[in-house]
């Protein structure tokens, strides 16, 4: 069963696949924005640990440390 860092790193994925989907379209302007929304949220996740992302995630799938237990 997926969990919420799991999933996490699944919707990342799919975000990176539409990503380049604009790019190819031609939506450079479009791929941009969303590309550098993208990494100033893992940039923010990566220097403070907070991630809104994973909180909402956590409220709907199970964290993958409760998931071993």
């Amino acid at each position: 069963m997926l969990c919420a860092e799991r999933m996490q790193r699944v919707i990342q994925a799919m975000l990176l696949g539409l990503i380049m989907g604009l790019a190819g379209a031609q939506m450079f302007k479009i791929a941009f924005v969303v590309m550098f929304a993208m990494m100033m949220m893992l940039f923010v996740a990566g220097m403070t640990g907070f991630c809104p992302g994973l909180i909402i995630l956590k409220k709907i799938f199970p964290s993958c440390e409760n998931s071993k237990n």
